[in-house]
């Protein structure tokens, strides 16, 4: 199971959102490839990137950073305002390794379909959910869809990966929801990638432990609980064993 780190880029510094609220920032560095190079030096050899203008304003807004990122010889994720082809295509070429869809996932198959067939394996699809709804546009806005139906539609077009959030415990350090990431693990043949309320070691270990009845459980996003100094990037790699989805 990989351990994807975190990091949330707004107006060009890392920051974390409590629930995705854009009233609730805190700030960790100025310098998000500073923070990169920090997670490689562990041993990282993925990094989750979300650009929160991107989601908010429904394009790209923090290119820069993220080519800063990527200068550090990481393979990046990375979610945030793509929704066009022509965004998911400027951030494949800029090396991106895998993209999160997000919005557009919910809102059109077609268009889901046509990067798939495009770009394969480097599509992921990003489901953020909110008491089992799914949430688009930086979380701001609520839908009727459920987070269940909306990743079978996207596993039968193809999708390789999910990323599952839970909104609810995204930030919280509270533990993660798993029995929402186990319904979501027992609905798919994609690979998951779990998202929200990793705190502690042990939430790690738990996930591993699913993992062993849910092959697909691919990884784990951990943010804040880095930044806070609740667990130890370095550890969790060994724990995990380090390896790529």
């Amino acid at each position: 199971m990989t351990i994807y780190p975190a990091i949330d880029i707004r107006a060009g510094r890392c920051v974390r959102l409590t629930q995705g609220r854009a009233d609730a920032e805190t700030v960790y560095s100025d310098d998000p490839a500073s923070v990169a190079a920090g997670f490689r030096g562990a041993g990282a050899e993925w990094v989750h990137v979300v650009d929160l203008d991107g989601a908010f304003a429904g394009e790209p807004a923090n290119q820069d950073a993220v080519r800063r990122i990527l200068g550090c010889g990481l393979k990046v994720q990375l979610g945030g305002g793509l929704r066009t082809r022509e965004a998911v295509a400027a951030a494949v070429e800029m090396g991106v390794s895998r993209v999160v869809i997000g919005t557009r996932a919910a809102e059109s198959e077609p268009f889901m379909a046509e990067l798939v067939a495009a770009y394969g394996n480097r599509i992921a699809v990003g489901i953020d959910a909110r008491d089992g709804k799914v949430a688009i546009r930086g979380w701001v806005d609520a839908t009727a869809v459920t987070a269940l139906g909306l990743a079978r539609r996207m596993d039968a077009l193809g999708v390789a990966t999910l990323v599952h959030t839970d909104v609810g415990t995204d930030g919280m350090l509270t533990g993660p929801n798993l029995a929402a990431q186990e319904a979501m693990l027992g609905a798919v043949q994609a690979t998951v990638i779990a998202s929200g309320g990793v705190a502690r070691r042990e939430d790690v270990v738990r996930l591993l432990q699913l993992a062993k009845s849910r092959p697909n459980l691919g990884g784990v996003i951990v943010g804040k609980a880095i930044y806070e100094g609740r667990v130890q990037l370095r550890d969790l790699l060994v724990l995990s064993g380090a390896k790529g989805v």
